[in-house]
């Protein structure tokens, strides 16, 4: 048995250290193959769990990598969804300034005979497009306070009362017309003229003119009229100048083109789709809206001359453009979407950017709403909404309203991209710094290792000869025999 055999004390000596180096050989061989100094908490239980603590932190940092980059590529696809609606909205904001600028309205022609009696009576019918911008029909009739045999060399000092009735009926506030002894008919015309359109109640289709010398105060025959004055003593003056003291307008007859025209455009609701002009002795009426106008006109008792003039075609078709390009807006905020999370309809990205979930940002639209016309305050147009400029000129506010919503959002948006990328940056490092922490407690230096293992090496060859020496020294007592 192996403990039976007896050993001489260099023998013994040798063999261990054969046996020593060849342990450290071992252990050596194991570094430069693992390529770590630390491979269990046998080896150094502090270096080891203090490494193992940093590289599970970098592990979860770099899984939080994963989210964040997810994070990043939802906001650039939100982006770009924004990107093209600002470019879809810019289409609707051309379109409007096309519309804006089109004048291409249809106009019509009508002989008139200054010999006519009570040739007088104009009547706009729309269709049913129209939604009673007039209503069913309706009538510019001229009237008058009767004037004959006044002077206006008698007029003294005083002040003019208009009172109005609006279209349904109801007493519009009155007004007032301040005359000067001496004023002429036309300037006392003048006057009238612009107290009724600097007044609260406007013009509505009553006007003053001079026909023949006489002052003539009209309005659509839908409302009534009564003019009253008196001076400072509360002295009726205008009873010898004008023949009146009260009276209410009567119908009058149009004795001329120019008269009719004057009335037409006079009239608030008339001239809101229709203007007037003379053309060479005739009545020309052009229509300023889309939808067709109807226009009968009439000696009072019987129809004369009657014809349908076209609207603006190219208005109409615009406004057609514009609810296409406003249906387009939604659907490029439908497909705004990435990994089943579209921010252009409200949903909430949040990204953690620590293994503790202590940091986070969540990413939203503003109040949580969806990028959508309505909600941007963009509704479909009719074509009658584009009749008038002053309406197109709020429909172009609107969009440059949802255009800067719009802008702001994508600034919202890119100042939490910008966030996420810096966040992204400083994890790679700290993931960096982690790992090299922990690589520096428990990595070998196999420059060192490869140096130990030759010099092992070398030390094993010598302790191999060292022990051949001992044992020849204990055979040379074979030799007495």
């Amino acid at each position: 048995m192996a403990g039976n055999v007896t050993l001489s004390s260099a023998v013994r000596q040798n063999l261990l250290s054969l046996q020593s180096t060849a342990a450290n050989m071992s252990l050596t061989q194991n570094r430069l193959a693992t390529g770590k100094k630390v491979n269990s908490a046998l080896d150094n239980p502090t270096n080891f769990f203090t490494a193992s603590s940093l590289s599970s932190r970098s592990k979860d940092l770099s899984n939080l990598m994963d989210a964040m980059s997810n994070g990043v590529k939802t906001l650039e696809a939100a982006d770009n969804g924004l990107t093209s609606i600002t470019k879809n909205l810019e289409s609707m904001q051309s379109t409007l300034r096309q519309a804006r600028q089109d004048k291409s309205f249809q106009t019509e022609s009508f002989d008139f005979d200054a010999t006519s009696d009570t040739w007088q009576v104009v009547s706009f019918a729309t269709d049913a497009a129209k939604l009673g911008s007039f209503g069913a029909q309706r009538d510019v009739t001229l009237q008058s306070v009767e004037s004959s045999g006044f002077d206006v060399a008698n007029v003294e000092n005083s002040t003019m009362t208009i009172s109005m009735t609006d279209d349904n009926g109801t007493a519009l506030d009155d007004v007032e017309v301040n005359i000067k002894a001496g004023d002429s008919a036309k300037e006392i015309a003048n006057k009238i003229n612009t107290a009724l359109r600097n007044s609260d109640n406007g013009a509505q289709g009553v006007r003053a003119s001079v026909v023949d010398g006489e002052l003539r105060i009209t309005a659509s025959s839908a409302r009534t009229l009564s003019v009253a004055s008196e001076d400072s003593a509360g002295v009726d003056n205008l009873a010898s100048a004008f023949g009146i003291s009260t009276a209410t307008a009567a119908a009058d007859t149009a004795e001329s083109v120019d008269e009719l025209v004057a009335a037409i455009n006079a009239d608030s609701l008339a001239s809101a789709s229709a203007r007037a002009s003379n053309n060479n002795g005739s009545l020309r009426l052009e229509n300023l809206s889309t939808s067709d106008l109807s226009v009968e006109i009439t000696d009072g008792t019987t129809q004369q001359e009657g014809t349908t003039i076209g609207g603006n075609q190219v208005r109409k078709k615009i406004a057609d453009q514009f609810n296409e390009l406003r249906d387009q807006l939604d659907k490029l905020a439908d497909d705004s979407s990435f990994n089943g999370i579209n921010l252009l309809r409200g949903d909430k990205l949040t990204i953690t950017f620590n293994e503790t979930s202590t940091s986070t940002l969540d990413i939203q639209t503003k109040n949580g709403d969806s990028i959508t016309a309505q909600n941007l305050g963009l509704s479909d147009v009719d074509a009658s909404e584009l009749d008038k400029d002053a309406d197109i000129d709020t429909l172009l506010t609107n969009v440059s309203s949802a255009l800067n919503s719009i802008r702001s959002q994508s600034s919202a948006f890119g100042s939490n991209l910008s966030i996420v990328q810096n966040r992204t940056d400083f994890t790679k490092s700290m993931m960096n710094t982690l790992q090299t922490g922990a690589d520096s407690l428990v990595l070998a230096d196999t420059n060192e290792e490869a140096a130990n293992m030759l010099s092992l090496q070398t030390r094993q060859q010598l302790s191999s000869t060292a022990l051949s020496l001992a044992s020849q020294a204990d055979q040379a007592a074979l030799r007495l025999f």
